[in-house]
């Protein structure tokens, strides 16, 4: 990350007014944890870290190990555009290291860097575009529909027609590119499309994506549901993930000459699906970790 991505930030935060830094980092369900922190000390929590107790969050440590330490990745600074300009606040990523500051073997965002560097040493960088499918209620006790819209419906009276307009414009103000957003099948339920990058900084977006479509939904007095099966005899929603994985040089290794296959496929790009055939059941454990989960296909 460098001094250069600190001292960058250090002086977007005096400039830009920000007196908060959120730190955030997931569980190992998946779940955004935050903090914050005085932007007067940010500067040394990128050098020493921030204390926690690691306890406290799911699936990291027992209580006899509780101290664990937030280091903020400089490179995932972003300012939160729906909080006040004045005294602003910002939001930043962490790694998650023990006291003698080992890599915590619980922090998912670790994970995928180790597997991400393991790749990137054989020569594959891998990227992923994620496609997130969610709903629309009222209130996050008794799901009532606000529409009755369809597969990429253009309905004028659809409600979330502007809440994607407004969720989109958000995502982009925080460096997310979005490729398309639309109304998915079910009533009430929208899909929005992220733009491919590599693997870590899309599980980033992710994460933001989520937080961002539950505040413009609370802005417009609705919740985001992110269930997979929240309305019984209605299909439910999923995050479908797209790979490929280029080498160095840009070249997409997953194609192939029609001569060498009718679906294009490169014989990597085969051993790559039966990998992830063949360790569906453990996947599964962490991507489909609920009984809803599986209701859904149903």
């Amino acid at each position: 990350m460098g001094d250069r991505n600190v001292d960058f930030v250090l002086r977007t935060v005096e400039k830009r007014d920000i007196r908060f830094v959120r730190l955030w980092f997931t569980d190992v369900m998946g779940k955004l944890k935050s903090f914050s922190i005085s932007s007067e000390d940010l500067e040394e929590a990128f050098e020493e870290g921030v204390g926690f107790d690691g306890s406290s969050v799911e699936g990291f440590v027992s209580s006899e190990e509780s101290d664990m330490l937030a280091f903020p990745d400089p490179t995932t600074f972003q300012i939160l555009p729906w909080r006040p300009e004045q005294k602003g606040v910002a939001r930043v990523f962490c790694d998650i290291k023990t006291p003698s500051r080992e890599p915590f073997e619980g922090d998912s965002r670790y994970c995928l860097e180790r597997v991400f560097r393991e790749a990137d040493a054989k020569g594959y960088v891998l990227n992923v575009g994620p496609r997130i499918e969610y709903f629309y209620f009222d209130n996050d006790l008794n799901p009532i529909p606000q529409d009755k819209g369809g597969y990429f419906d253009l309905t004028t009276s659809d409600v979330a027609t502007d809440l994607r307009r407004s969720t989109t414009l958000m995502l982009e103000r925080m460096s997310i590119p979005v490729t398309y957003s639309f109304h998915s099948s079910s009533p009430s339920q929208n899909a929005v499309e992220l733009r491919y990058t590599e693997a870590r900084s899309c599980a980033d977006n992710i994460m933001t994506a989520r937080v961002v479509i539950r505040q413009e939904a609370y802005q417009n007095g609705l919740f985001a549901s992110f269930m997979p099966k929240p309305i019984s005899g209605c299909l439910g929603s999923g995050m479908f993930l797209y790979e490929s994985l280029f080498d160095h040089e840009g070249n997409n290794l997953f194609w192939a000459p029609k001569t060498q296959n009718e679906a294009h496929l490169s014989e990597l790009a085969q051993h790559y699906m039966a990998g992830v055939l063949k360790y569906a059941p453990e996947t599964s454990l962490v991507s489909n970790p609920t009984v809803n989960s599986y209701k859904r296909l149903v």
